[in-house]
């Protein structure tokens, strides 16, 4: 029996990886979840899964879409490799080498949340649009970019939850972001709403004028963001943004922010249809490193 290709996807976040086998959303041989605990043994799981055995199935490449920051430069002795973060055990982690090295075929790799603009642009919320701005609000704040149809890599990568915002006048409160204080991520995450309204994201009710503010300062980053991308369409996700009110003041809110400078109908009457949410939800990353495999692979790379 002959075999059929397919790709490994691998998203790695703070408190889960997910992984899985597949060639799109609806293609998808196997999946699994595996608990972020140690590098050694959350990799060594993510190989298990890679490895295991299933008849009528080839990999061929594999994505790894993973949280930052990593190192992208190729020319570097730690690429591949989880740079300093607020996860002490990962600093320093080797996470491609190996599983290249395991599974013997080439492996695409980014961030995170450059995979999710990737998976958002091939099967989500901004098929066919390119440049996209993807901006995810959660326990953090982080952004990914396409433009010309690639990630931005440069000297790092994008870290959009740590532009700096203006503050709202009579908003005393300093920020968490242990690096920068009321940077983005530092005032509008959910650990900084959390920490506001000494209570849960999801226990803050609809009619806190916490929310105004909350919108107002996304929008304050979103309208950076798209005064230095330009971006044809903007994706919002993220636990935060799971409620239901909050999407339509932060679109009020950037439009008053924008003041009327790009004078087009996507930043006026049609404000609903470039600032939108998620289609990919949890799974953007995901189906994003299975676009990541698939460039990697040498079928099409």
């Amino acid at each position: 029996m002959a075999s059929r290709d397919v790709y490994g996807a691998v998203e790695g976040g703070g408190t889960k990886f997910v992984c899985m086998i597949g060639t799109s959303p609806t293609d998808v041989v196997d999946e699994v979840t595996i608990p972020t605990t140690g590098p050694a043994e959350t990799i060594g799981e993510v190989i298990e899964f890679l490895q295991r055995p299933r008849p009528g199935i080839r990999l061929v490449a594999i994505g790894v879409a993973t949280f930052g920051p990593i190192d992208l430069d190729p020319t570097s002795s730690t690429y591949g490799c989880v740079l300093k973060t607020t996860k002490e055990e990962w600093s320093g982690a080797r996470i491609l080498a190996p599983i290249a090295r395991r599974l013997g075929v080439p492996v695409g790799w980014d961030t995170d949340v450059n995979g999710a603009v990737l998976g958002e642009a091939r099967w989500g919320a901004a098929q066919g649009i390119d440049p996209v701005l993807y901006l995810t609000v959660g326990t953090g704040i982080g952004g990914g970019a396409l433009v010309n149809g690639a990630t931005i890599h440069g000297l790092l990568h994008p870290e959009m939850g740590h532009i700096a915002v203006p503050a709202v006048p009579g908003d005393s409160f300093p920020g968490i972001c242990t690096f920068h204080g009321r940077c983005l991520e530092g005032i509008a995450s959910g650990p900084a709403l959390a920490a506001r309204c000494g209570r849960p994201v999801p226990e803050i009710p609809p009619d806190d004028p916490v929310w105004d503010l909350e919108a107002r300062y996304l929008a304050h980053g979103i309208r950076s963001l798209i005064l230095t991308l330009s971006p044809r369409r903007v994706v919002l996700s993220g636990g935060v943004m799971r409620q239901a009110h909050l999407l339509p003041r932060v679109r009020r809110a950037l439009v008053e922010v924008l003041n009327g400078y790009i004078d087009l109908p996507e930043l006026k009457d049609r404000i609903d249809e470039y600032v939108v949410l998620s289609k990919l939800d949890q799974k953007a990353g995901l189906y994003g490193a299975l676009v990541l495999a698939e460039r990697a692979s040498p079928r099409t790379g």
